[in-house]
């Protein structure tokens, strides 16, 4: 990564300048708060497929922005590892472990860090735990929780859908799965926010969660129960107390983080489209159709943390070495050109975003999510009749981080 431009006109394109220039895109600060795709769009016309960009702290990395390309590396994990100790930036020193990219990029004892048969090993624990906890009622703790968000607010005939609904129900059904108390979830939503933003606090927030799922793991050694944290106590291979928390933390961010933005889009666009919400109303119109517009439109993770070359090799039209930083531009790859040369083209029944991953790193719990995310829009929509956007849709607004881009409210009025 720290090869400097060359004049050859036969070298790859591209090729990433020193250490922490300036001359590099950003995927941080004001730009990339506000105008996340414009960014892509600009990297995609002046290098193409995969991109030179500086994460949080001017930290240099590839963003792949080709469906093909992004698919070549989640398919590939013996050329792009999940396993950030052969990070060369890390393992050199120019990142240290108190870096705020740390909490999503860094080495964990969990599956996601793993390939090859460590990763088999912890996967099958949490594929395993995750399907008993969808067995023992995720439906049912998801329609109690947005009758009780909706409770809240449905006297008052308006509200905002991300932060009276979409920002805190997913959480709450997740510390009913993990085994936490329900008093634990708006500290945990606040913390899972800090850790995806980034920045000095994510550290300190990421520590707090490991704390209060530490504090979980040994109560539910001495007080098991019908819940996540004790299937991974139990499981057959044997996780140590290092695994099980580090795959609690796992599951909860990323369930939580992702369902909940997932959850916010598929509202902004059920109350955007009037013919959308009139079919949900009366049975024309499947939710997971609009689940699945949503998906290729507004993924949950904009960009995925995080992929390492094991090797020297070219991708995209350029030289990548080994140790090299690779992040996965899913909502780019979403509307590659090459793939999808019409965006406004209907994907209705096309199952091929990136949303979720692919590969051997594919989201376990996409089940759970889609599940939550059915029952809060079933449950919204026959609780609050005549409900509708408070506001012109063209002036919703979104705030975007490194990793995501979160509506940042839905206001809505209802009958009363």
């Amino acid at each position: 990564m720290n090869a400097q431009p060359s004049n050859d006109p036969d070298a790859p394109r591209g090729c990433p300048v020193a250490h922490g220039s300036a001359e590099l895109t950003r995927l941080y600060g004001p730009e990339a708060a506000t105008d996340p795709l414009g960014i892509y769009e600009r990297l995609r016309k002046e290098h193409g497929a995969v991109a030179p960009v500086l994460l949080e702290g001017d930290v240099p990395a590839w963003l792949v922005l080709g469906y093909r390309d992004i698919r070549r590396v989640l398919d590939n994990p013996r050329q792009f590892s999940r396993d950030a100790r052969i990070w060369r930036d890390w393992r050199e020193g120019r990142v240290e472990e108190t870096h705020p990219l740390i909490p999503m990029i860094g080495w964990r004892p969990d599956c996601v860090s793993q390939d090859g048969e460590p990763h088999r090993r912890l996967r099958g624990a949490v594929t395993d735990g995750l399907q008993a906890a969808a067995d023992r009622g995720v439906r049912r703790h998801a329609t109690h929780f947005a009758n009780k968000q909706i409770d809240a607010f449905a006297d008052a005939g308006r509200a905002d859908l991300v932060a009276d609904y979409a920002e805190y129900l997913p959480m709450l059904v997740l510390t009913r799965i993990l085994g936490l108390p329900q008093g634990e979830g708006r500290q945990l939503v606040e913390s899972s926010a800090h850790v995806l933003k980034g920045g000095a606090d994510a550290i300190v927030h990421n520590d707090r969660i490991m704390q209060i799922l530490a504090e979980l793991a040994g109560r539910k050694r001495t007080e098991p129960g019908s819940d996540f944290a004790t299937a991974l106590l139990e499981h057959h291979a044997g996780l140590d107390e290092d695994e099980v928390i580090s795959h609690l933390r796992l599951v909860l961010i990323a369930a939580h983080v992702t369902t909940s933005n997932l959850l916010a889009r598929v509202l902004e666009k059920i109350l955007s489209d009037a013919s959308r919400l009139s079919g949900l109303i009366s049975g024309e119109l499947n939710i997971s159709t609009v689940v699945g517009e949503a998906m290729w439109d507004t993924p949950p993770l904009v960009v995925l943390p995080g992929r390492f070359a094991t090797v020297g090799l070219e991708l995209g039209g350029h030289h990548i070495e080994e140790g090299d930083l690779l992040v996965l531009g899913l909502a780019a790859g979403n509307v590659d050109p090459d793939v999808r040369p019409d965006p406004g083209v209907s994907v209705q029944g096309n199952s091929s975003h990136l949303a979720f991953s692919a590969g051997p790193h594919e989201c376990p719990g996409q089940g759970i999510g889609m599940a939550i995310i059915e029952i809060a829009v079933d449950v919204l929509l026959h609780r609050l009749p005549g409900l509708r956007l408070a506001v012109p849709a063209e002036e919703l607004t979104s705030t975007a981080s490194t990793w995501e881009s979160r509506l940042d409210s839905l206001p809505v009025e209802f009958a009363v």
